[in-house]
């Protein structure tokens, strides 16, 4: 039998978690996060696990078999950086990337130390183009 995935939608209150974030700077860059992808995407805020804010959700499936349920955008505002679950691949990525600022990028995963360190006209786009691509892959 499969392992059920660690990471899921739950009823934490997404409000409650980014107020509990102790340093004021990285909890002001959390809710300007949290707006940009609520204004992107249309849709609430939900927590997944523990530290995870998800917008909207989508169902994969991997060539091994293996499911599960991941938001169409997320963020983790953790200690070190905030990390911007945007996917590997993205209209302009490139172009947006080089114009962004200070960043670090692994995989799917954009990490930013904060807002102040990244154009945030462009960090938009990329949050916007992100959740195109993601919406896009489930037609």
């Amino acid at each position: 039998m499969a392992a059920e995935p660690k990471t899921t939608a739950n009823e934490a209150n997404v409000a409650d978690y980014i107020a509990a974030i102790k340093d004021e700077t990285q909890r002001d860059d959390a809710k300007a996060i949290h707006d940009m992808m609520k204004s992107v995407s249309g849709k609430k805020g939900v927590m997944w696990g523990s530290a995870i804010i998800g917008f909207g959700t989508y169902h994969y499936v991997y060539a091994s078999g293996k499911e599960g349920d991941w938001p169409l955008l997320a963020f983790s505002p953790r200690k070190q950086h905030n990390t911007l679950y945007v996917g590997a691949e993205f209209k302009d990525k490139e172009k947006l990337l080089k114009k962004l600022g200070k960043y670090k990028m692994s995989g799917g995963c954009l990490h930013i130390k904060k807002l102040t360190d990244v154009d945030e006209a462009t960090l938009k786009t990329v949050i916007k183009n992100s959740y195109e691509a993601n919406v896009k892959k489930q037609k």
